[in-house]
């Protein structure tokens, strides 16, 4: 064969390979497409497969797991206090004379006033039980379904939507107890006059007992959004049968 039917059988060779190499491909591209497209239709048909019993059931056993463990993580003493993330910080107007208090001596009594304001949350915390229980009792099949196939945070949602307002009702005297107990609102009131003419830069007075609650709620909302993120995304948090095959279905 001479140099140029070398250089035209070559070229030909090449020209068959890229063509099988594409087709391949191509049929792999369509491969995975189908695979993609089958994805949602299998997740769909898993929870058809499913009664409206064992997905509300299911679903409810996540809840009660996600409350209860958020409740004793936050629910007892130090529970607040102990961890930074959930640690009740100093109202805005102190916090922004804090270091001004310290300087002046009066670093005991702001340490003091900040360990209350955390001490009541943990008190109040307990509470949520019964709220939350009744919260998960009253869900419908809408609600069910809604949660179950909702963003990640979808149960906390509907926690903060239907609890939140008794749940202030019934945080709040339990944390004015606490407050009254330890005097709370004598032990703000020195430092606001231990601050001086600069106690005009802490604005209106503030309402403690309000601050303490909306911060205890927040942070419950916070870790109970933990615990229902785990369970969505990591297998080992289901830790009954109906749970993994609940939420094993998505």
């Amino acid at each position: 064969m001479n140099r140029r039917h070398a250089s035209t059988a070559f070229a030909a060779a090449l020209g068959l390979g890229l063509l099988a190499a594409a087709g391949s491909r191509a049929d792999q591209l369509s491969d995975l497409a189908k695979d993609l497209m089958q994805q949602p239709a299998a997740q769909s048909a898993a929870q058809s497969a499913l009664s409206d019993g064992d997905i509300g059931a299911g679903l409810k056993e996540a809840l009660a797991k996600g409350t209860h463990a958020a409740i004793l993580d936050l629910g007892h003493s130090g529970g607040f206090w102990n961890n930074p993330r959930f640690r009740i910080p100093l109202p805005g107007p102190v916090q922004q004379l804090e270091s001004a208090l310290q300087g002046s001596g009066m670093g005991s009594q702001l340490d003091q006033l900040h360990l209350s304001f955390n001490q009541a949350a943990e008190q109040a915390v307990p509470v949520a039980a019964d709220v939350f229980s009744q919260a998960v009792q009253k869900l419908t099949l809408n609600d069910v379904r809604t949660i179950l196939n909702g963003p990640q945070d979808a149960a906390t949602q509907y926690f903060k939507r239907t609890t939140s307002e008794t749940l202030t009702t019934k945080f709040k005297p339990i944390v004015a107890k606490v407050t009254a107990k330890v005097g709370l609102a004598q032990q703000y009131n020195s430092v606001v006059a231990a601050a001086g003419p600069m106690a005009s830069m802490m604005g209106e007075s503030t309402d403690l007992n309000g601050y303490v609650t909306q911060k205890a709620l927040d942070g419950l909302f916070t870790r109970v959004g933990d615990e229902e993120k785990a369970i969505r995304t990591d297998p080992a948090a289901r830790t009954t049968d109906l749970m993994k095959k609940v939420f094993g279905s998505k």
